[in-house]
């Protein structure tokens, strides 16, 4: 395939007016990453998936860069990557992940970043950091409004929209600011002028699927407001999606702003597509808009939640959904 070709049409200027972020990606030469990374060596690596390897390493300049390189050449990878670089070719936002380059040399495929030098939410929320707390109350959610004003863009603002399919805490990578960068484009559809969705092979991580779309893989924007649903959940009870551990904030948080995190988190994880916010909605629901909060707390779901406290839930026969939102809003 030839790749420079397949951006051609993407143009400097244009690039520069499709969002915050003005610089402009390169194609790199397999030699110049081999050297950048020490020839990718053990080191180096930031991390690994069943894509490939992420490695670390320093251009000439000084400048630090992070460099996916694919685990082994096929067809699929080879879609997979070229999505991937596309869309990072159109899209210029600060809290989208800034495309620096590629190489594709032989039978080689990699993707150049600029380096997050907090790696990614999910390090700090489970991994590697995450005995460091360095995740204090003000961080959450400040990542958490970046990382919706990011997909906002993406859906309401880049030319074609974009769904993301793969919102999860490993793709939310985090700079020296700590502020939220998405990530990984491998899966990313474009979606057609007045679609309302597409319908497509189910991708993406088990726990953060939609129903709709984990059962007849009707992908659209509502599907990655579902899984930023669950990751506002993630954020602010500290555990992983399909986890029972409890919740790991030690009463380090501002109770208002939780409650709105677990009340936005909720709705946007509600299991009728139709009922869940646009991500514009989320990042004024975020940011405190007190109209729209109040009219989410008169939500129909919120209402069944507060009646179960007369004590309806005592019935033998009471199991439902409302019930399990009310135990995540009291876990939290």
């Amino acid at each position: 395939m030839a790749f420079c070709s397949m951006f051609s049409c993407v143009k400097s200027s244009d690039r520069k007016k499709q969002g915050k972020k003005e610089t402009t990606w390169r194609i790199f030469s397999l030699k110049e990453l081999q050297l950048a990374t020490n020839n990718f060596n053990y080191d180096n690596k930031l991390g690994e998936g069943a894509f490939g390897s992420v490695y670390w390493g320093q251009l000439w300049d000084g400048s630090q860069i992070a460099v996916k390189r694919l685990k082994s050449w096929s067809d699929k990878a080879e879609v997979e990557f070229s999505v991937e670089v596309e869309v990072l070719a159109r899209v210029r936002h600060k809290n989208l992940l800034t495309l620096r380059g590629y190489c594709a040399e032989g039978q080689e495929r990699l993707i150049v970043y600029d380096y997050m030098a907090n790696l990614s939410l999910l390090s700090h929320l489970h991994g590697q950091h995450s005995a460091e707390c360095q995740l204090d109350w003000n961080r959450r959610m400040k990542i958490a409004v970046g990382a919706a004003e990011g997909i906002a863009y993406l859906h309401h603002h880049a030319t074609s929209h974009i769904i993301h399919r793969d919102i999860k805490a490993s793709n939310v990578l985090l700079d020296g600011d700590f502020q939220a960068q998405v990530a990984d484009f491998g899966f990313a559809k474009f979606i057609p002028d007045g679609a309302t969705h597409v319908t497509t092979r189910v991708k993406g991580t088990f726990g953060y699927l939609a129903p709709e779309y984990a059962m007849l893989g009707k992908a659209s924007e509502s599907c990655d407001v579902y899984s930023f649903g669950v990751l506002l959940l993630e954020i602010a009870s500290g555990k992983k999606p399909l986890e029972k551990l409890n919740s790991r904030l030690d009463g380090k948080y501002v109770e208002e702003e939780l409650k709105r995190l677990v009340f936005v988190g909720l709705v946007c994880a509600h299991n009728r597509p139709e009922k869940r916010p646009t991500m514009l909605e989320v990042v004024e629901l975020l940011k405190g808009d007190r109209e729209k909060i109040a009219t989410l707390e008169n939500d129909e779901m919120f209402k069944t939640i507060l009646a179960t406290d007369s004590g309806a839930e005592d019935s033998p026969d009471f199991v439902s959904e409302e019930k399990e939102q009310k135990d995540e809003i009291e876990n939290a």
